[in-house]
């Protein structure tokens, strides 16, 4: 799992790219604050090496609350800058800062 940050200058957002190994699954998505929790915003394409990749737009200067969404199973970003408890899904959830 890994995640990429661009800083775009003239404008105010990062460029996020989120890549997950998971070469045995059929779906994946990244879920969260930014993306109103909804797997269909938040699909990765999957990449001939088993790996899911996607890219978004974020605003900067926020943190987020994500997870991954595999196959209906939710997964934690290992690279998370922090993680946070949500009583809601009664689980951590990992943390974006940018």
């Amino acid at each position: 799992m890994a995640i990429k940050k661009q800083v775009i200058k003239t404008k105010p957002v990062v460029k996020v790219t989120f890549s997950l190994e998971a070469k045995e699954a059929n779906t994946a998505a990244v879920i969260g604050d930014f993306n109103n929790w909804n797997p269909a915003e938040g699909e990765l394409s999957k990449l001939k090496n088993g790996t899911f990749k996607g890219t978004f737009d974020l605003g900067k200067d926020a943190s987020y609350e994500f997870r991954y969404l595999v196959d209906g199973t939710f997964i934690n970003e290992t690279e998370a800058d922090s993680y946070q408890w949500n009583d809601f899904a009664n689980a951590e959830n990992s943390v974006l800062a940018l």
